[in-house]
This record gives C-alpha cells, structure tokens and sequence, in this order.
C-alpha cells in the first residue's frame, strides 16, 4: 500500500478568515455608525492640561475676581436686609461675577477639547451612537462584554493609571517635605503661593503621565479600530456584487433589455416598404414616407436566425422581399436601426423603392 497522496489547501478561497483590509465603503459605513478610533484618554489628558494652562494664563485675574468677590461679602452683604428682592438681586450679581471668574478656564478648555476631538475623527455628526437599542440591555450579552478581552484591557489600563498617578503624587508630596514643615513660619501669602506651584507642578506631571499613556492608547485603539473592521475575501466579493450589481441578474436583465427590443423590431416590419436580404445571411427593413422623412430609414434588421424571422414575417404581412448581397450587406454594417440610409447609398436604394412602388402600383 502506497503513501498517501495530501493536497495542500489554502483556507483563505473558502472566505472564512478576515485577513484583508477594510475597504473605503465599509469604513464609511462604520464612521455613519460611530465607529471610529478614538481614544477618551487623550480627551482626558487634553483637558486637564488646558486647565492648567488657563490657571497659569489667567490666575492672577481669578485671583483678584475672587478676593473682590469674597471681600464684598464680608464687608457688604453682611447686614443687608433679607428680602425677596435683595436675595434675588444678590445670586444675580454673584452668579454673574463666578461666570466672569470661570470663564477663561471653561473657555480654553473647551476650544482645546474640540480641536483634540477633530483631530482624531475630524467632524463627525451621527445619531447612531445615542439611539436607544433594547439588545444593550441583554444580560448575557452584558456578561460577556464584561469578561471580554477589551473589558480586560480597560480595568488593566485603569490600574495602571491610578498606579503612576499615585506614585507621582507621593513622590512630588515627599520631595516637598521640608518646605510642609515651615509652612508654620510662612505668611498667607506664601502659604498660597507654595500652594499653587505645588499644585500647578503636580498636575503637570499628571497631564504629562496622561498624555503619554493615551497616545499609546490612541495607537491601541487605531489597531483594535482596523481589526475590527478587516473583512474576508467572501465579504469583499459580496459587497462588489451589491455595488456593481450580481452578474448573473445583470446578464437576465440585459437579455430581457435585448428581447423586448427584438420585439419593438419585429412590430415594425410589417410597416416597412421592402426587405432588402443577402439572400440568407443579412435582412434589412427600409421604409419611406416623402411627407414626413427626408430619405428612407432602417426600422428592422437581423442577421442569421433573426434575418429568417424578418423575412418570414414580411412574407406574412405581403412586405416586398428582393435579393441584393452588396446593399443589404452595406445596410447592416452600416447604419443602426432607425437611422436614414447613408448618402452614398440613396441611388441604389431609390432604385429598389422605386421597383418596389411599381410592383405595388404607387406614385411617389
């Protein structure tokens, strides 16, 4: 007994793997969708640095609003009368006073989230996202997001963050040590002072840590985004068939096109004047009204079996047949249905028509 004979097959022309990259129509349909790679840590990361950025901007402007805004409390508001109308007038003012004061911060973080956003997924407006879907709610379905691989990765990521955040809050608190301990010999002033750099100093490396840990987020979200989205060379097909149509439905479509148009043809032959034929091969049909056409126009022609139908039809109507090889031949070839008989040929088919009126017993 011989050894066996193994053939080699290669699994990617059954369709099954996703192996190839997405094309522009499946991305498009996935960006509709909301799909898109993008990282909320770099949102994250933008934002606070933003916060900082507008705090060391515009701090000394916060602090003057809220030194005024505190002051005119204790100096002012103090023994003011209780009525609807001084309380009512008070929130007023104060409430306009905190927007002033807040405004830079909410300002620039804004414009800088927006910027961010954009450059990750450009403008993008869909309704996709925020459209209720029961299915959310199924409970096995929840279970299995919950153990998923990318369940996994987020808890990872979040341990990982509250990890360095903490190791730098503790490092930059421990580094300050001493100055904590002469805090006590330090005026208000100074207090407030070492305050804000202390703070300022730690939410720069905060916002820093953050900012590196989502770019490779970015990088990690990009890659899962693109994985997401390969597709299989099934899956290209069929979508080529939806785009450019089945060719199987398009060939029934254009033969049905084609025996409708016979059809038309061969409604117009009893209508003609005289079939011109090879004798076999080629038939035209030429027809010829002096009041309304300016020479004779082709309504039918065929070749082979449509040339027999062609002739047998005009042999049911009593249409005119004659044998003439070079013209029907030159007809043909020639000129299209519905089309006038080409100049150079009008003196040898005046000729036949002329023959053929006589046959008829016409004038024209």
């Amino acid at each position: 007994m011989g050894k066996p004979i193994r053939y080699k097959l290669n699994l990617q022309l059954f369709g099954g793997d996703k192996t190839e990259k997405a094309t522009p129509k499946k991305r498009q349909e996935a960006r509709k969708k909301g799909q898109v790679a993008k990282s909320a840590e770099i949102s994250g990361a933008v934002v606070l640095f933003s916060a900082l950025l507008s705090l060391r901007m515009f701090g000394s402007f916060m602090k003057e609003r809220f030194m005024k805004l505190f002051t005119d409390v204790l100096q002012n508001r103090m023994l003011m009368d209780v009525t609807p109308q001084n309380v009512a007038g008070l929130f007023n003012q104060y409430g306009l006073q905190i927007l002033i004061l807040i405004a830079p911060l909410m300002l620039v973080t804004f414009v800088l989230a927006i910027v961010v956003n954009y450059a990750q997924v450009g403008f993008m407006a869909t309704a996709e996202g925020i459209t209720p879907k029961f299915s959310k709610i199924n409970p096995i379905k929840g279970l299995k997001n919950i153990f998923s691989m990318r369940s996994l990765m987020e808890f990872f990521k979040s341990v990982f963050k509250l990890v360095v955040i903490s190791y730098l809050v503790y490092s930059t608190l421990w580094g300050e040590k001493q100055s904590f301990a002469a805090l006590s010999h330090v005026s208000l002033e100074g207090v407030y002072r070492f305050t804000a750099d202390l703070t300022m100093s730690l939410g720069i490396k905060i916002a820093a840590a953050l900012f590196i840990m989502a770019i490779a987020d970015y990088i990690y979200q990009k890659y899962e985004h693109e994985k997401s989205l390969k597709m299989s060379k099934q899956d290209i097909k069929d979508e080529y068939k939806k785009m450019e149509g089945d060719p199987i439905i398009k060939g029934k479509i254009r033969e049905r096109q084609r025996r409708m148009a016979m059809q038309r043809m061969m409604q117009e032959v009893p209508m003609a004047d005289v079939i011109i034929t090879n004798p076999t091969h080629f038939a035209v049909a030429l027809k010829y009204d002096g009041s309304k056409m300016e020479a004779p126009q082709i309504i039918a022609k065929g070749q082979d079996y449509v040339a027999l139908r062609i002739r047998e039809l005009a042999k049911e109507h009593g249409v005119v047949t004659m044998e003439n090889k070079p013209l029907a031949r030159a007809l043909f070839q020639r000129a299209e249905i519905g089309d006038v008989v080409p100049a150079d040929l009008f003196q040898a088919v005046a000729e036949v028509l002329a023959y053929v009126y006589k046959l008829k017993g016409k004038r024209r």
